[in-house]
């Protein structure tokens, strides 16, 4: 292999694959980039056999020809190559030599003939997502992805497609997060072929990691593909091929309360500073912060009390409607919800401290913003 490609795109083409890349002790090709050529461009590709990532980028090719190069070691070095308009690469007995102005280095391959193969889809992208929003979205559901291996289900995001959006949702059991975007359908009748056969799949939080990672600031879709088992995006020039996880997603949307017997509008920024100095004043075994609403005087108390540490409490001005309520929550968990709002005001809606409360953004005209809802279950007394 002999080519030569422009520096800028060389680098980002290596800063979108390597990171899926791990430390792989049984199958050290893992650990490895393959570059090749294909149709007169470079392509480069990573993968965790969970995770496959590929792109591809210009290239002069002077002769074709395929190498895996340890990722580490091939970004450590190109990430820190002084700016100069191109790169050459030449492959010389399973070694990579690459050049770019006055740099040189010469790096230990193994063959390409035993790199996994990453999956192509078959069909047409189902359907697009706006990738800001996509974005903005990832974070926020995040937070409530569960670690706990023993439940796979809960390890990654609920997608369910529905005919102009697609709800997607994370829960620990102990919150959980939705956030709505609206979906533009890209294959046609094959969209909704595919609600025939089924309406949500369950993602990998890592998979949504990467896509949140690759999505540029101009970047205007997400194409997304849904086949057998796996889950298609393409991000700009990036192509992200990931498994899907087996099992039933939990039914959700019964948990969240339809109608409220309280509705608080706080300002997000003082509530966020409460919550995080009544959390510095819990027990590290018990971590209980309460919320005294009171409609009365329109104010909300938060407080938080530990033996072996003191108490603390702050007073916050609300516009309260409806009936006073008492809830202990978990400190971190509420400040994961509040920490999501991008609104300066936000809603507490409760019904009562035994039953879950929702936090939901608000408008300028006080009105909730349906898109991204966390649902926060309280801790019990």
């Amino acid at each position: 292999m002999k080519l030569t490609c422009t520096q800028e795109n060389f680098k980002k083409a290596i800063y979108s694959t390597e990171r899926v890349v791990g430390k792989q002790i049984t199958l050290p090709i893992l650990e490895n980039i393959l570059l090749e050529t294909d149709h007169g461009m470079l392509k480069i590709s990573a993968t965790n056999l969970e995770i496959g990532v590929f792109l591809k980028i210009g290239a002069k090719i002077e002769q074709e020809g395929a190498i895996t190069v340890p990722a580490k070691l091939l970004s450590n070095f190109v990430n820190n190559l002084p700016s100069e308009s191109t790169v050459s690469l030449e492959v010389k007995d399973q070694t990579l030599f690459i050049e770019s102005g006055s740099s040189k280095a010469q790096i230990k391959g193994l063959g390409s003939q035993d790199f996994p193969i990453i999956p192509e889809m078959d069909g047409d992208f189902l359907f697009s997502l706006p990738a800001q929003e996509t974005k903005e979205a990832i974070p926020k559901l995040s937070v409530c992805v569960s670690l706990d291996s023993s439940r796979p289900e809960l390890t990654g995001f609920d997608v369910v497609l529905e005919k102009d959006v697609v709800r997607m949702a994370a829960t620990d059991s102990f919150r959980l997060a939705e956030a709505i975007i609206e979906l533009k359908k890209t294959g046609g009748q094959a969209y909704d072929l595919f609600l025939e056969k089924t309406n949500s799949v369950i993602v990998p939080l890592n998979t949504f990691l990467e896509v949140f990672r690759v999505i540029g600031n101009d970047t205007q879709e997400i194409n997304v593909g849904i086949e057998e088992s796996q889950i298609f995006f393409q991000v700009d020039n990036v192509r992200i091929v990931s498994r899907l996880i087996n099992g039933k997603y939990p039914e959700y949307r019964q948990i969240i309360p339809q109608k409220f017997a309280t509705k608080v509008l706080l300002e997000k920024d003082s509530a966020l500073r409460a919550v995080k100095i009544a959390g510095v004043f819990t027990s590290n075994k018990t971590g209980e912060v309460m919320f005294n609403v009171n409609p009365v005087v329109n104010s909300v108390t938060v407080a938080s009390r530990a033996e072996e540490v003191g108490e603390n409490s702050t007073v916050l001005d609300a516009e309260i409607d409806g009936q006073a309520q008492e809830a202990v929550f978990n400190p971190k968990y509420m400040a994961d919800g509040l920490g999501a709002i991008a609104t300066p005001k936000f809603f507490l809606l409760m019904n009562s401290g035994a039953s879950a409360a929702v936090i939901r953004m608000a408008t300028d005209k006080k009105e909730e913003i349906p898109t991204y809802t966390y649902i926060i279950m309280p801790i019990k007394n």
